[in-house]
């Protein structure tokens, strides 16, 4: 504690004391029904409290603030006392005739100080309404027990702390080091919107984008520049309970009020079903609110400043690389400019990852810094999509894929398209001539098995990204809207990192565009219309998996850059898998690969029988044999519901 801070606290107490001798005069006046002979005594050493205090006491600040009469503040002061000093609580019990009962009541207050007004202890007068005292179990009301809050005692004593209620909802949020310029400007706006603030008058503020963090950042540096505290809250925390909420708002309001305190309610993964009763917690919340959501809430009855919180520019980016990496900047300018590109990150993310570049770089080759930066942004931005998706390491190759030449030389295009975006987009000007269709996309249609997912493999392998499958018939929800709500966090978690996207079962969300017969036909198209949406808005590649492709419309193939077939494979294709299923270290005898090669199933299933053949050779003690792949072929044929003819098995008809 400052010099200054100790000076305060040392007078605040001084003039509690003087206040609380008061009260006690007050009481033992009305227990003898006499002058106080030491009145003007009392009054003066007041008068001195107060002049030494080098800045309002906090009963007069709380006395202000919350708008109590004369008598209001000395029945919290009567309170207080109860709890402060020994002689007030044995006054009270002489009061009413009973050892035990050493609290206040409103029928001693009424009687014993000046100026009484029954209208103090009314439910929408300050003391109760600010939760200032708490009325216990009596006969009735002026026979009640009355006790200060403990928030509030402590608080008269210049004790700040947070109220033990809240403490377990909210957190403080630090202001962080300096934002990026881009980000400094939406905190000069919030401020201007805050000019004359106060009381009941601050505006709602919805701070709106992807980045929660980047939200709480403008937030607390605007709040540490007003002299507030910034304290977040879930969205989840809100309770749906009329009753609950109306003490959590009261409480809040408080805490605003003696803490010099605002609230950012977190609702960027808020579900549906809470967003009735967090709006109507918003609408009637005071004091500096602040909400970070991903996209505006629009239910709010109350008005709202909409500010767009982005991530840093690329510009912007570059600059923290470099700061953070320090001296290796020199020697990584390039790769900055490499994963600035690929990954669009914040400035707390890149500051992490340039911390375990400096980790990594005492275990690794030097030589290998640009490898270090690409690899620390990949873990940096896994955290959020992990949650959302399935994460696939990939272990396919080129090697691995068995395709028409056709279709391989489209993923060979992919693969050029993803690497020579920013030098097509920004160096050559595409970008400049229109956002709209620069997303990279692609539509992987074929039956089950033939390599669909294999080939998202090789291209997260290729070009050194992140793959994420996510299931759409697992992303579709019955409830309007809520589909567009699921894909807009998976969208919006890929951007840090710029992964590779594989939408697998896109027969649950595609079809022929259905004829708008109701609502739910509408939203149906809307929600098709969304993904592509941001499918060419995206950063990354995004891929969809189809087994049907003739199920989709052709309006939707229009908007999709390749579409690559996978056919299922012929009898050379088929021999061309047989020949690599198998590590290098299984053991194999006596393979023919041409007769493996008439079983005519797509390479799924040839991996299945190759997979099951090699633990019956294990458990049989024996290498790899053409009667285990006979077995195992059974098995899967069974799997299949398809009969194994003679022909698959090379024998006459």
């Amino acid at each position: 504690m400052s010099a200054a801070a100790t000076a305060w606290a040392e007078a605040n107490q001084r003039y509690l004391t003087a206040a609380l001798d008061l009260v006690r005069a007050a009481l033992e006046r009305h227990l003898r029904t006499g002058d106080d002979p030491r009145a003007q005594e009392r009054e003066q050493a007041l008068a001195r409290a107060a002049a030494a205090l080098p800045a309002p006491s906090a009963l007069e600040v709380l006395s202000e603030t919350f708008g109590l009469s004369p008598f209001e503040r000395d029945l919290l002061l009567l309170c207080a006392g109860t709890e402060l000093d020994a002689s007030i609580a044995a006054l009270c019990a002489s009061a009413h005739g009973e050892v035990a009962r050493a609290s206040a009541t409103f029928g001693l207050a009424l009687a014993a100080l000046p100026d009484p007004h029954w209208s103090a202890l009314v439910p929408a007068a300050p003391l109760r309404r600010w939760r200032l005292v708490e009325i216990g179990h009596g006969t009735a009301l002026t026979d009640s027990p009355l006790r200060i809050d403990e928030r509030v005692l402590h608080y008269l004593a210049g004790v700040q702390h947070l109220d033990e209620r809240l403490a377990d909802l909210v957190e403080p949020l630090v202001p962080p080091g300096e934002l990026p310029a881009s980000q400094g400007a939406v905190v000069a706006e919030l401020l201007r919107s805050w000019t004359g603030s106060g009381g009941t008058g601050w505006p709602l503020i919805q701070l709106c984008g992807p980045d929660t963090e980047a939200s709480r950042g403008v937030a607390a540096a605007a709040c540490a520049r007003r002299g507030l505290m910034l304290h977040g809250l879930p969205a989840d925390a809100v309770p749906a309970a009329l009753a609950d909420q109306e003490t959590l708002r009261r409480l809040w309001e408080r805490e605003s009020l003696l803490g010099g305190s605002a609230l950012l309610v977190d609702a960027a993964a808020v579900d549906a079903a809470h967003l009735a009763s967090l709006g109507r917690f918003l609408d009637r919340v005071g004091g500096p609110v602040l909400l970070a959501v991903e996209e505006p809430l629009r239910t709010l009855r109350r008005p709202a400043l909409l500010l767009d919180v982005r991530r840093p520019t690329a510009a912007e980016q570059h600059a923290l690389w470099a700061e953070a990496l320090g001296p290796l900047a020199a020697r990584a300018n390039g790769q900055i400019a490499v994963v600035v590109a690929q990954f669009d990150l914040s400035a707390t993310v890149i500051r992490a990852a340039a911390a375990q570049v400096g980790a990594d770089r005492g275990v690794e080759p030097a030589e290998r810094l640009g490898e270090l930066i690409w690899n620390a942004c990949r873990r940096q931005a896994r955290p959020r999509l992990d949650d959302l998706a399935q994460r696939i390491s990939p272990a396919a190759t080129w090697r691995d894929l068995v395709l028409p030449e056709a279709s391989l030389l489209l993923l060979h295009e992919v693969v050029a398209h993803v690497r020579q975006r920013t030098r097509v987009y920004d160096t050559w000007g595409f970008s400049r001539k229109g956002s709209r269709g620069l997303g990279i996309t692609a539509l992987f249609s074929g039956g089950s098995g033939t390599g669909k997912t294999m080939a998202a493999e090789v291209l997260a392998n290729e070009l050194r990204l992140d793959l994420y499958r996510i299931d759409l018939s697992a992303v579709v929800s019955k409830y309007i809207g809520e589909t567009e709500k699921n894909l807009r966090r998976v969208f919006d978690a890929a951007e840090e990192g710029g992964a590779i996207l594989f939408f697998d079962e896109a027969d649950a969300l595609f079809g022929k565009r259905s004829e708008v017969r109701d609502s739910h036909d509408r939203y149906a198209n809307i929600e098709v219309s969304y993904l592509l949406q941001r499918m060419e808005a995206y950063r990354g590649l995004a891929i969809l998996a189809t087994n049907l492709k003739s199920a989709l419309d052709t309006a939707f193939l229009r908007r999709i850059r390749f579409v690559v077939e996978f056919p299922f494979p012929d009898a050379s294709q088929r021999a061309e898998i047989w020949r690599h299923i198998f590590p290098a270290d299984t053991p194999v005898v006596d393979l023919d690969t041409e007769q493996l090669a008439r079983l005519n199933v797509a390479g799924g299933s040839i991996r299945n029988i190759a997979l099951n053949a090699a633990f019956l050779a294990a458990e049989a003690g024996e290498a790899v044999r053409m009667a285990h792949l006979l077995r195992a072929a059974r098995g899967e044929y069974a799997k299949l519901e398809k009969p194994l003819t003679a022909a698959e098995l090379g024998r006459p008809a």
